[in-house]
């Protein structure tokens, strides 16, 4: 079966909901508590999910059967931390958490040429709290998310109304390719322009590359856009190490202008370094790889 992925994440308001009221009123601890039993009910009633994530731990990892169903059940109770995380720290509480840099002078120096950047990430981790490490780097750092309209979900909404508004512009992938325009501008006002590179929707324009031992689809747009403009690239994740601490990574791409497949080839080396370190903070719960078979 092909990689595909529906173009929106996979969750109900009511999920998201519950984690935020127990947050708000009995604290993170006991939330975390509660996410035992959020990641058992994952386990058993989101079927489609949890059998593509046993095939990453099972085939890509090569974990046992038995500790590839715990690792499932570990992995969904991690991705709820992150979420309880990202609305914690988004309220006024950052000051609870630590963070820690790796390769920050990757990015200093980005923002010190003044001709912008490319972020490259992952659905690993919590991205999405970045912008609280670029805030403590530099209080004019401005970053660009580029993104697509079905990703604004009810979700998205709902988690809007919780937290404080985010200093993140985003800039919404058209048909017609004027969002070209929009990352070119907030380039040229030394930007950080932000994009995830591992999710394809199916029938839109791809390049395969390994991952994990395996081939699977990758979108070229992320890749044709950084390869052909003449700003640095980077790879950066935020990964959870601790209940309380966060660790960026950031990584320089060397490869040459106009080359989408050999930053492509950068990119998955990247996440397969950063999977086997993180392997419960994948977070792509679809069918990701080419074939399934092997």
């Amino acid at each position: 079966m092909a990689t595909e992925w529906q173009g929106k994440s996979r969750g109900t308001v009511l999920g998201y909901k519950i984690f935020v009221f127990f947050m708000k009123h009995l604290g993170m601890s006991i939330s975390y508590v509660v996410l035992y039993f959020v990641a058992a009910y994952f386990c058993f009633f989101s079927r489609e999910s949890t059998k593509d994530i046993y095939y990453y731990f099972k085939k890509r990892l090569n974990y046992s059967s038995f500790k590839s169903y715990l690792s499932i059940y570990r992995s969904y109770y991690v991705f709820g931390q992150t979420i309880l995380d990202k609305i914690a720290i988004s309220s006024n509480l950052s000051n609870k958490f630590t963070y820690e840099f790796d390769g920050i002078h990757n990015i200093t120096e980005t923002l010190q040429e003044k001709k912008g950047g490319i972020l490259i990430s992952a659905h690993v981790g919590n991205f999405e709290i970045s912008e609280y490490f670029f805030n403590q780097l530099d209080d004019n750092a401005s970053i660009s998310l580029l993104t697509t309209d079905v990703e604004h979900t009810d979700i998205k909404n709902y988690l809007d109304s919780v937290r404080k508004k985010s200093n993140i512009n985003l800039i919404i992938i058209s048909e017609d390719l004027s969002h070209i325009f929009e990352v070119n501008a907030a380039l040229a006002r030394n930007e950080i322009v932000c994009i995830t590179g591992d999710r394809y929707t199916k029938d839109t324009k791809y390049l395969s590359e390994i991952l994990l031992g395996k081939s699977a689809k990758f979108p070229a747009g992320p890749f044709l856009l950084a390869s052909r403009l003449n700003v640095p690239v980077l790879f950066v994740y935020v990964m959870k190490e601790t209940n309380k601490h966060y660790h960026l990574y950031a990584r320089r791409s060397k490869a040459k202008h106009r080359d989408a497949q050999g930053l492509l080839k950068e990119y998955t080396e990247s996440l397969t370094w950063m999977l086997k370190k993180y392997p419960l903070q994948w977070f792509n719960y679809f069918d990701f790889w080419d074939s399934k078979n092997t």
